[in-house]
């Protein structure tokens, strides 16, 4: 006579366990709002700026170092928002840029070049 499956019984049990916790998570949290997303752009724009490596370019198979960051923010091609598109590239490849997603322009449409802050040389 062979001993049921004790391990898997228990695996199974830890998971429904596991999905019962995740769907009470989903329901406590279903009135509060998300955080606005040109917050969530700033905090994450500025996480990426804390680190001190330098960044490299973007494209693939640049490895020189990127001097700039490309912006562009345009509406979604559904309407249904807005998206922001943001890229740091070298010299070379910043100049190949220009506004790619112009049909879906709006009231709020950007496409911006700034220069990395670690590539602006220092005023005397």
């Amino acid at each position: 006579m062979t001993e049921p499956n004790t391990g898997r019984d228990e695996r199974e049990r830890t998971g429904d366990r596991q999905r019962e916790h995740h769907r009470e998570q989903e329901r406590d949290h279903v009135d509060e709002a998300d955080p606005p997303r040109e917050a969530v752009d700033v905090a994450q724009r500025e996480a990426d700026d804390d680190s001190d490596a330098p960044r490299e370019c973007h494209r693939r198979n640049c490895t020189e170092r990127a001097s700039f960051v490309v912006l562009e923010r345009y509406q979604e091609e559904t309407g249904h928002g807005a998206v922001e598109a943001e890229v740091a590239l070298c010299r070379e490849h910043t100049a190949e840029e220009s506004p790619t997603n112009l049909d879906g322009a709006y009231m709020d449409y950007v496409f911006r070049v700034e220069p990395l802050p670690e590539t602006v040389p220092a005023s005397p």
